[in-house]
């Protein structure tokens, strides 16, 4: 497999930062409503955040690193036999994920640096507090986070699905290109 893109298909580091956030957002969501059950009394109570912490910061980094890369590197061209309005909503629904994400990363970031401390990074090192001591930073970044997760949520669902529809209905090379398969 490429390593760049082509017009008919994504290359290894496109797919790769693609599952790889995939796999972030999945953890992610799912650590983070596990974690707002824990208890002060929870052996989890700190590590929970913790991991939370450092798995969003991977997150940025993978976002920004892909962001990048879509900006260096081709797009494919829609598989043949797309409509229209699915191009539209495939495009739609791209750029609402990377201003979702980017905003819960953002969100994520305030809340975690409200009270002046730096985020740590699986221990490895710290990522700076640089903006503090807004009015209220940690209940309205706290809000904007969980409201755009739910946002994400549902944008990721209608992602599968649309991946879903064009594998199993269409029959299309949709789905394969992102999983760096052969291509019919």
């Amino acid at each position: 497999m490429l390593l760049r893109n082509t017009a008919q298909r994504y290359g290894s580091i496109s797919v790769c930062l693609h599952w790889l956030m995939a796999l972030c957002v999945f953890g992610l969501i799912a650590l983070g409503l596990w974690m707002t059950d824990l208890t002060y009394y929870s052996p989890y109570y700190t590590s929970a955040p913790f991991w939370h912490k450092s798995i969003g910061l991977l997150l940025a980094a993978l976002l920004l690193g892909r962001l990048g890369w879509r900006l260096i590197n081709r797009k494919p061209e829609a598989v043949p036999g797309h409509k229209p309005w699915e191009i539209t909503l495939s495009t739609t629904v791209h750029l609402l994920l990377y201003l979702l994400l980017t905003i819960i990363v953002i969100s994520g970031y305030l809340i975690s640096t409200a009270k002046g401390q730096g985020i740590s990074l699986f221990g490895w090192f710290e990522v700076p507090a640089l903006v503090t001591g807004l009015p209220q930073q940690a209940d309205r970044a706290g809000d904007v986070h969980y409201w755009v997760a739910m946002g994400v949520l549902g944008l990721v669902a209608l992602h599968a699905l649309g991946a879903l529809k064009h594998h199993l209905l269409d029959r299309d090379d949709t789905l394969r290109r992102m999983l760096g398969m052969r291509l019919t």
